[in-house]
């Protein structure tokens, strides 16, 4: 699929997924895209864990209720770490996530599937004990999303944005 192509199709995909599962050599791109990620100070603050197992996706389902979640055959965990670095002691643990979840939902759509970037959940009370301690996380890592994923039962549609002109100033 065409790059600006794949940035126009991509969209939250919250329904259900078909049975079929996602191949290792396609879950492999799908991570690596995440690697891909830019990083502040290149810190690589960002970790995956690719959940497969279907025990393991129950469970975060009952953690996270939805359609997407009881019906993906795989779900990736992101999770960051809190580093301090340069002559200013910055961190940016938030921004690599995010680049690296884009990047992960911009190759899960190439790739013909759909997902759901679901950090909302995540920010219930527990939420986050409860995915470190089911993963086996250490504590130096904070889980920031879970993004369900797999090929669609339905279109997916990328909602409507604000015009052009009402978002963006050349200067």
């Amino acid at each position: 699929m065409e790059f600006f192509d794949v940035i126009k199709r991509r969209g939250s995909y919250r329904g259900e997924f078909e049975s079929s599962s996602i191949s290792p050599e396609d879950l492999k791109i799908i991570l690596d895209a995440g690697i891909c990620a830019p990083s502040g100070y290149n810190l690589q603050t960002t970790t995956f864990y690719a959940v497969k197992d279907g025990e393991t996706r129950k469970k975060l389902a009952e953690i996270f209720p939805t359609e997407a979640t009881q019906s993906a055959p795989a779900i990736i965990v992101v999770t960051s770490k809190c580093i301090h670095a340069g002559d200013y002691n910055l961190e940016f643990e938030i921004e690599d996530y995010a680049a690296s979840t884009e990047n992960i939902m911009l190759a899960i759509t190439a790739m013909g599937y759909a997902g759901v970037w679901m950090d909302g959940m995540m920010k219930f009370e527990g939420n986050i004990d409860k995915v470190r301690k089911l993963l086996n996380i250490n504590c130096e890592e904070t889980p920031r999303t879970i993004i369900p994923f797999g090929k669609p039962k339905s279109m997916v549609i990328q909602k409507e944005k604000k015009v052009f002109s009402e978002r963006v100033h050349i200067i």
